[in-house]
C-alpha cells in the first residue's frame, strides 16, 4: 500500500513538474457584476389547471455580486479557468389578475468552470457551466405598488438549495465583459409548505406549487478576466525565490 501511495505522488509530482516546466501562466482576476435579470414565467393554478405565462419584470442588482477566477492559459487562444463567486440572483413577478407584485432574491455562494477561446489579451468569448448554494432568501409583497411585507430566510429552503446555470460571455480589449446567464433549475422549491399571510384561512399548503420560474440575466463588469500589471508563472516564481 505505501509503494502504491508513493509511486502515486511521484506521478503527480512529474505530472505537475512537467506541466510547469512548459511556463504555463496561472493567475488571480476578480471583478463585481451588475446584473439585470428576467425570468421565464409559467403559472399552473392548482386550484382549477389553467396556465398563466408572462408577469416577468426586469430587476436590477447591481450590489452585491463579487467574483474572483483562477485562469490558466496554455495557449494565446486558449484558456480556462474556475473560481468562486457571490452572487444576487432574482426576478419580479406581476401576479396574474391581481394587484400583487413580488420580488424574489437569493444570495448564492457558486463555483464556475470554463474555458474561453480567442485572443486572450484582447477579445475572446468564454462559456461555461456553474453550481451555485442559495444561503439567504428575501421574498417583498407589494399591493397597488405599496410595500405590504419582506421576508427573509437564512439556509432556508423556499429557493431550490442547489442551483445549476450555463453561461456564455465576450470579453473585449481593456476588459470590459457583458455575460449571458441562464439557470436551468426551477427558482423556487415547489414543494416547500407554509403559510400565506394574505391568505390565512388556507392554513399550511405549498406556497410556490405551479411557479415554474427560469431565471436569466445578462450582465456588465470590467476586468473580470484582467491579467495583473505582474505576475508569474511558476517557472518565473521559482527563479525568483530559490
Amino acid at each position: 500500500m505505501k509503494k502504491i501511495v508513493l509511486l502515486c505522488i511521484l506521478g503527480l509530482s512529474f505530472s505537475l513538474n512537467s506541466l510547469f516546466a512548459q511556463d504555463h501562466k496561472v493567475f488571480v482576476s476578480g471583478s463585481s457584476e451588475m446584473i439585470f435579470s428576467f425570468a421565464t414565467i409559467e403559472y399552473t393554478d392548482p386550484a382549477d389547471g389553467n396556465i398563466y405565462t408572462g408577469g416577468n419584470i426586469m430587476r436590477w442588482a447591481p450590489v452585491l455580486n463579487l467574483q474572483g477566477m483562477l485562469n490558466f492559459d496554455p495557449a494565446k487562444a486558449v484558456g480556462f479557468f474556475t473560481g468562486l463567486a457571490v452572487r444576487n440572483v432574482g426576478f419580479i413577478y406581476k401576479e396574474p389578475g391581481s394587484n400583487i407584485k413580488k420580488k424574489y432574491r437569493t444570495y448564492n455562494l457558486g463555483i464556475p468552470i470554463g474555458i474561453k477561446l480567442g485572443n486572450m489579451n484582447r477579445f475572446f468569448i468564454y462559456g461555461g457551466y456553474e453550481i451555485e448554494f442559495p444561503f439567504n432568501y428575501k421574498e417583498k409583497t407589494f399591493i397597488d405598488n405599496s410595500k405590504r411585507d419582506v421576508f427573509v430566510d437564512w439556509f432556508g429552503s423556499r429557493a431550490e438549495q442547489i442551483q445549476h446555470s450555463f453561461m456564455v460571455g465576450f470579453n473585449f480589449p481593456y476588459g470590459f465583459n457583458i455575460k449571458l446567464k441562464y439557470y436551468i433549475t426551477n427558482f423556487h422549491n415547489q414543494d416547500y409548505v407554509g403559510t400565506d399571510p394574505y391568505q390565512p384561512d388556507l392554513g399550511p399548503h405549498k406556497l410556490y406549487e405551479g411557479l415554474k420560474s427560469n431565471v436569466i440575466y445578462f450582465s456588465l463588469n470590467f476586468g473580470l478576466f484582467n491579467k495583473p500589471q505582474k505576475y508569474y508563472s511558476i517557472k518565473s516564481w521559482e527563479e525568483t525565490y530559490r
